[in-house]
Order: C-alpha cells, then structure tokens, then sequence
C-alpha cells in the first residue's frame, strides 16, 4: 500500500470508479478525467505559478486540485474566503481557480459543473506540484505550511495501512471543510486513492447524515468534536438503525462524555486523530475510558523535552522528516508509542474546530479606531469560548456612553469578520478603563478570565 496516493495521481482513476455523489448526481471516473485535462490545458496555458483554489461542491475542489497538481502548479488552500483572510494572502498568490470570483486577479479560471468538457485522457506529469495551506502562527500572522505530495502520500498510505482493515468498501461523507488539512486528506486525498466515493457536498444537518445512512450500505463519516459532541442531542440520544462503518474526528479535544454518548447512538467509539496543519497527524486512539492514551502512527516516532514537557517528532510527514519537531502540546510520555496530552504552550486555540490565534485577534482588535487596547481571554464554561476585554478610545467611550455596550459590540465584530468566521468570534465582551496587570506589568490569563466572568 506504498505510494498509494503518488500511483493514483500517476495513472488517475480506473474505468470503474466512482469518485462522488449525492442525493441527485454521480461524478463517474470518466467525467472526472475530461475535467481533470480540461482545466489541465486551461492550467497549463498560463504562466501564473502559484493558484488559490476554493470550491465549496468537493468533487469540483478534487477536480481542479488534480489539475493543478498535474500541471506542476503550487495550490495556495485558504482556510476560508473571508475578504480579510483573501487580502493577507493577496501576496502569496497570482491567480484562482475557484466556483466563483472570490477576489480581483488578473487570472481566474472557473470551476462549473455546466460545462461538460470532451471525454479525454488523464494527463501525463513529469512533475507534479505542491500544496501550501495557511494556519495561525503563534506572531498572529497566517503561517504557511508547505506540503509535497510525497508527504501527503506518505500519510495516505498510513491511513490505509492502518484503518482499512476497519472499512467495508465504503462512500465517504463529511461535515468538515475540504479546504483544511483534515478534510483534504480524508476526504478528497485518501478517498480517491483507495477507490471509495465521496459525498460532493458538506453535511451539515443531522437529518443530512440519516438520510444518506438510510440509502446507503456503508459510509465512513469524517466529522469534528463540536460537530459530534451536539449530533446524539439531536438523535435524541437513541440507538440508531443504521450507523457509519467509521467514525473520524479531529480538530480538537472530543469530551469522553460525547465518545460515550456517540457509542450509545451509534454502537461504535469515533476514532479522534491528533495533529495539526504542519505535522500532519501524529496519534489515533479510541476513548474506552476517560483520558484514554494516544496511539503513535507508525512513521512517527515521539520524545519528550525535557525543559517544558513539550512533545517532539520524527515524522515522514514532515518536510526534514529526519530533524525532531517541537509541538505546541505538553504531554505525559507512557512509551515510545504511546503519550497523554497535557495542555498546549502557545496562544493558539481551538473554536468550534477552527484554529484561532488569540494574538491575530487582539492586533486586529487594537486596529480599530474605537479601540485602544484589547486583551482575549479562553473561558471553558458553559462551553470552550472567547470573550475579549476591550479599553475604548475616548470616542469609543463617548459611543458607549450614548449607544450602548451593544452597539459597541457590533462595531467591533464587524471589524473582526474581516479576518475570522462568525462561530469564532469572542462571545463575552467587558470594556474597563485599563486592562488588569501584575506587578510586572504582565497580563494574566486568571485575571482576564475572572473579569469576564464579572456580570454588567
């Protein structure tokens, strides 16, 4: 099961695979490879090198990830196409292939499923091209991550090796986005390696997923913890008919409570994959009890530091997969095989699955004309959540005074959509004098938090 993604781009797919549907349409191999070597020959007709991609249909987002891939392109992955996201990456990229205008470029090639191109041949490559994806770096500034395709072979072969044996032959289904480096992976990436359909669109209703589980055999769900701690709510917390032969979730800690909780539904503990944009993913494992230990992929190899307890690699995920790796995360070494996380090092934190640099924000913040200075705090009661402490400007006092704290508020998420989604946004918002300090003039996190815990 070796280069099992680098075969497939190779050869592209068989006559007999079906690469995806949905509840009204089929994506056969033979339409996919006219529209894999129609964009192709669009691609390769012009010089532009690096290309922003963006679909939100994820055969049309495969179609032209092949094609760009094959043309030698470098494919620039935005984790959305907020304005704000799109313009601090304006300089890392020359042109889009996207379903639809998402900002001025001098080159803009469409992805459409109303043109059916010519049946045609998969195209050849002497050399194919690579992925760049954009994370929150600890300065607040996007961070780039590089990724080869003999790197992201390299872990679709571990997924295969590893969780096959798991999989009747199945069609995959999503509630994630194809645009972060989970969904890419499982589910457009290791998918179509392995010959298994995936739904075109993103699920994004409980009832969505029972409709497909009612018509279809056997389906792999690939989801989120936010996304699967609310689903037994929603199926009332009743053992369900039909259930996935497999359950994914990565993006964060899944509770072990929502474990047991899916289990009780669906008859099956969801498999939680740990890892991150730059390491790929580093352990599985499955919550049996509380806390339970994480499961090292097997090209990964794992240290402690001794200094912070941080955790290091080794991994053919990464780009000097023979140098060690520091990651963001402490942890308690149990062996070489397997580790407990602790807590993270860094500013970086998850909100509804979506990786938010707490400094990003609060220089944003800072940027706007009501606001002097600001400060954003992690609260994790009644649930995981952002709130921001704000000191006003004397005409953001002045609006205060007259408008109201909503009012105030409003102005300043407006300006925060800019650069982050809806669900991310600070949730608690307190507007003192001066934002609290020690001694050493150093904010602290309790203090913060303790503030916005504060009624009005």
């Amino acid at each position: 099961m070796d280069n099992l993604l680098l075969n497939w781009l190779k050869t592209g797919p068989n006559t007999q695979q079906l690469i995806s549907f949905n509840h009204h349409d089929i994506m056969p191999s033979n339409r996919f490879c006219a529209q894999v070597a129609y964009l192709y020959q669009q691609l390769q007709a012009q010089p532009a090198k690096r290309w922003l991609l963006a679909a939100k249909q994820s055969d049309l987002f495969a179609a032209g990830l092949c094609a760009g891939l094959l043309a030698g392109k470098t494919i620039i992955l935005p984790a959305n196409t907020q304005t704000g996201t799109l313009s601090e990456l304006n300089h890392q990229f020359d042109a889009v292939i996207a379903d639809m205008p998402v900002c001025e470029v001098r080159t803009f090639i469409p992805l459409t499923t109303e043109i059916t191109p010519p049946v045609a041949k998969w195209p050849t490559s002497e050399h194919l091209g690579e992925l760049i994806l954009f994370t929150s770096g600890s300065s607040g500034e996007p961070k780039a991550v590089r990724k080869t395709i003999a790197q992201l072979d390299a872990e679709v072969s571990t997924l295969e090796q590893t969780f096959a044996e798991h999989l009747p032959h199945c069609s995959v289904v999503s509630t994630v986005s194809h645009q972060h480096i989970y969904g890419l992976l499982f589910k457009i990436l290791w998918p179509l390696a392995a010959n298994r359909p995936f739904l075109s669109e993103q699920i994004e209703y409980p009832e969505t997923l029972s409709y497909y589980l009612a018509i279809m055999p056997n389906l792999c769900l690939i989801s989120s913890p936010a996304q699967l701690s609310r689903l037994p709510d929603a199926l009332d917390k009743q053992l369900q008919h039909r259930h996935p032969s497999l359950i994914f979730s990565s993006g964060g800690p899944l509770s072990f409570q929502a474990a047991t909780d899916i289990e009780q539904c669906y008859r099956q503990l969801p498999i939680e994959i740990f890892g991150s944009t730059e390491t790929g993913g580093i352990a599985y494992r499955r919550q049996r009890k509380a806390n339970e230990p994480w499961q090292v992929f097997s090209p990964v190899t794992i240290k402690q530091d001794l200094d912070d307890g941080a955790l290091c690699i080794q991994s053919a995920y990464l780009e000097q997969d023979n140098q060690w790796h520091k990651c963001d995360d402490s942890i308690e070494l149990i062996n070489a095989q397997q580790f407990t996380l602790l807590n993270r090092l860094d500013r970086i934190v998850k909100i509804e699955e979506k990786r938010i640099s707490m400094v990003q924000m609060e220089q944003l913040l800072r940027s706007h004309p009501l606001v002097k200075d600001a400060a954003v705090a992690m609260l994790t009661k009644p649930r995981q959540m952002l709130g921001a402490i704000v000191a006003l400007t004397d005409e953001g006092k002045a609006l205060l005074a007259a408008e109201g704290k909503l009012a105030v508020n409003n102005h300043i998420k407006k300006h925060l959509l800019s650069q982050f989604e809806r669900v991310t946004l600070p949730r608690r918002w307190r507007y003192p004098d001066v934002i609290p300090q020690n001694a050493q003039g150093k904010r602290v996190q309790s203090d913060l938090v303790s503030l916005l815990k504060k009624h009005d």
